[in-house]
């Protein structure tokens, strides 16, 4: 499986990303897919946050559903308007976006690591 070609992204936060994304992963397909088909936008990001955090749209709450990380449904023009992404950084970001059908866009906000990851959805 390729996933973000981050080194960072070791061991420790792969596990459990991997873990609740398998557990949520049709949940964010279909959001991904809604999100894209009401023209919101071409965009979506989903938030993996082990806290609450202001950002999007709460969408897997982590206590109710036995994981380690709340899943919030959010979009790039979103992340624009709140400052996570850069004005600069908005032509950079859609030219690495991967093909949302087949890609999930997480955005890993934890206290020693804040990146976006793509992790491909499970075949079917």
């Amino acid at each position: 499986m390729d996933y973000a070609n981050d080194p960072e992204l070791n061991g420790k936060y792969l596990g459990t990303i991997t873990k609740d994304f398998a557990a949520v992963s049709d949940t964010l397909q279909e959001a991904s897919a809604q999100i894209r088909k009401r023209d919101i936008s071409k965009y979506p990001v989903f938030i993996f946050a082990r806290q609450e955090v202001p950002l999007g749209t709460l969408l897997v709450n982590a206590d109710d559903a036995g994981l380690e990380w709340h899943v919030f449904a959010s979009y790039l023009e979103l992340l624009v308007q709140q400052g996570i992404v850069g004005m600069e950084g908005i032509e950079t970001f859609q030219q690495t976006y991967k093909d949302a059908d087949e890609f999930c866009c997480l955005f890993v906000v934890d206290e020693e690591f804040t990146n976006f990851v793509f992790i491909p959805y499970p075949e079917d």
